[in-house]
């Protein structure tokens, strides 16, 4: 792949004897000492491998948790080690800073084919406030810097901006893979494009309703954000979860999507119940009639049926949130059929689709359809800055 927006990528890149340094996302969840899911480990192997076979050495950047400046023992990056070293299948060395002495001598002793994961970067405060003395302490142990954590790159720290002005820089595979789907469905999209936005509440979601109306043809909202949608146009919602004080926000954002052209889905029929638990007794209803003592936790079948329709005559979609309370069944009904409509459609290859956010991913595992979207982003934070047309530093730095 060639460099797309001027980022350039491993392949621009001349590696051989170059000790490489590379920002990666490693912040994986631990429990007892172990790391319990690697899909973060496993995402980066590929700019790792790469580098290898170019001749480079990686040396690798990374923050754990939020030691906000302090060396705080169990947020050593020493626990992921071996985890990384399994799944590279080649010695990976440990340094006890990510500057200084101990990182020099390090870098000065790794061989080639292997690889050295440098100590957690936010142990200094001057990582998280981007000092340039700092990152040119990083930038003296490499002689290229390569980026590959997207989802560090809304930040604007010294590991993921700063340094990238001292070296010559690029994008990581799962960088350049993760800004190739993003171009792809929001850059210069193929149409008609449908958004699909789920989740609580409509205020956390403010500035990518703001930016999807004027950017996507199709809008689809769901989840207890659908039921502050219908409170604004009069529709009794029961007891069910709301920002009431938001209605006229949601009535400002449906006047902008008719200005733009943007057409908004909502909920034609929902699933009630009186309490939520798995299994409690539920029932379906026009999406006038919801009850005052129930609630509405999810969309119901006709509702599905339109998303279904919608996603057949699209070309793009853009998936964040799930379309009811989909942690417990029934109520998980809805995303899961529509999810499976959109893997389908993808298989098919008549539909590009990204998805990103906590628990989309989640939703989208749930229901048995992430493997056939076409992009899954697990960067959160960065995903939704994205979204909301938001300047990310990260990838800014390495387009100069």
């Amino acid at each position: 792949m060639e460099a797309i927006m001027g980022w350039k990528t491993l392949d621009d890149m001349e590696l051989d004897g170059k000790t490489v340094l590379t920002r990666v996302d490693i912040n994986v969840p631990i429990e007892d000492g172990k790391v319990t899911d690697t899909t973060r480990i496993d995402r980066i192997l590929p700019t790792i491998r790469d580098i290898l076979g170019a001749g480079g050495k990686p040396v690798l950047l990374a923050h754990f948790g939020r030691p906000k400046g302090a060396r705080v023992p169990e947020m050593s990056l020493q626990i992921v080690r071996p985890a990384l070293e399994a799944a590279l299948g080649v010695p990976v060395r440990f340094a006890e800073d990510c500057i200084g002495g101990p990182a020099k001598e390090a870098v000065a002793a790794l061989p080639a084919g292997e690889v050295l994961l440098l100590e957690n970067t936010r142990y200094h405060a001057a990582e998280t406030t981007n000092d340039p003395v700092f990152a040119a302490s990083l930038a003296a142990l490499g002689q290229v810097y390569c980026n590959d954590a997207f989802s560090a790159a809304h930040r604007a720290h010294a590991s993921t901006e700063a340094v990238a002005k001292l070296l010559p820089s690029c994008a990581g595979r799962l960088m350049q893979a993760e800004l190739s789907a993003l171009e792809a469905a929001l850059g210069d999209p193929a149409r008609p494009v449908t958004a699909v936005v789920g989740g609580a509440k409509v205020s956390t979601k403010l500035d990518l309703l703001g930016n999807l109306v004027a950017k996507v043809d199709r809008l689809v909202i769901g989840g207890g954000m659908a039921n502050t949608f219908l409170a604004a146009q009069g529709v009794a919602i029961g007891k069910s979860l709301a920002e009431h004080e938001m209605t006229g926000t949601a009535s400002e954002i449906m006047a902008e999507a008719e200005a733009a052209g943007c057409r908004i889905i909502l909920p034609v029929d929902i699933v009630v119940a009186r309490e939520f638990a798995a299994g409690a007794a539920h029932e379906t209803l026009p999406v006038d009639a919801c009850p005052e003592d129930a609630m509405i936790l999810d969309a119901g079948p006709d509702t599905v049926a339109a998303v279904a329709e919608t996603l057949q005559s699209s070309k793009t979609l853009i998936w964040n949130g799930p379309l009811g309370a989909f942690e417990i069944a029934p109520f998980d009904a809805a995303t899961n059929a529509a999810a499976q409509a959109a893997a389908g459609l993808t298989r098919d290859g008549a539909l590009t689709s990204v998805a990103g956010g906590g628990d989309t991913v989640a939703a989208l595992n749930q229901a048995g359809a992430a493997d056939d979207f076409t992009y899954i982003s697990t960067a959160g934070g960065a995903f939704l800055e994205w979204m909301e047309g938001k300047t990310l530093p990260g990838v800014a730095v390495l387009e100069s």
